[in-house]
């Protein structure tokens, strides 16, 4: 059957400090931070950079570098997808995708690509290159940070959540 990406998001123009920021919105159910249970969830930011500057490096492009706060944020999504057992940027009523960013540290503009089912890194990643969407976040030229995480959740049938935060730190 092949793996599934489903893009479920949306563009906002957010006003910050009198400079409008893009940013794709993704909401959560609370400001804070989940941490997956042992185990259950892992950084794969080393795994994808290699894939992920390699694209970037034939559309001549800088390549990226493992951002702590990505990375932190990318975990924390994939833990409220693998919470919920779904795959959505918006999870709930809470803290959108910029004040998570923000009250995560992440350097603005930011982005987020989302996959579930995925059995390795690689396999999330070239799901996302055959996504429009995500392709155009991962080539995004503003972006210097990357993070990439994946969680489990046992009552989900251990299936893969996987999130990616683009950032310009």
């Amino acid at each position: 059957m092949g793996d599934q990406v489903f893009v479920a998001r949306r563009r906002v123009l957010l006003k910050a400090g009198g400079v409008f920021l893009l940013a794709v919105l993704a909401g959560c159910n609370t400001a804070r931070v989940l941490t997956p249970e042992p185990g259950q969830g892992s950084d794969q930011t080393e795994a994808t950079l290699g894939l992920i500057n390699a694209l970037r490096a034939r559309k001549g492009l800088e390549p990226l570098v493992r951002d702590a706060a990505a990375s932190s944020a990318a975990l924390d999504q994939a833990a409220r997808m693998a919470r919920a057992g779904r795959m959505q940027h918006n999870i709930g009523l809470g803290a959108n995708f910029y004040d998570r960013m923000k009250g995560q540290g992440v350097a603005l503009p930011a982005a987020e690509n989302i996959a579930a089912g995925q059995d390795d890194a690689a396999r999330a990643f070239y799901a996302w290159v055959r996504s429009p969407k995500h392709l155009v976040n991962m080539l995004g030229s503003n972006y210097r940070g990357l993070g990439v995480a994946v969680v489990k959740n046992p009552a989900s049938g251990d299936r893969p959540y996987w999130a990616m935060v683009l950032s310009a730190g």
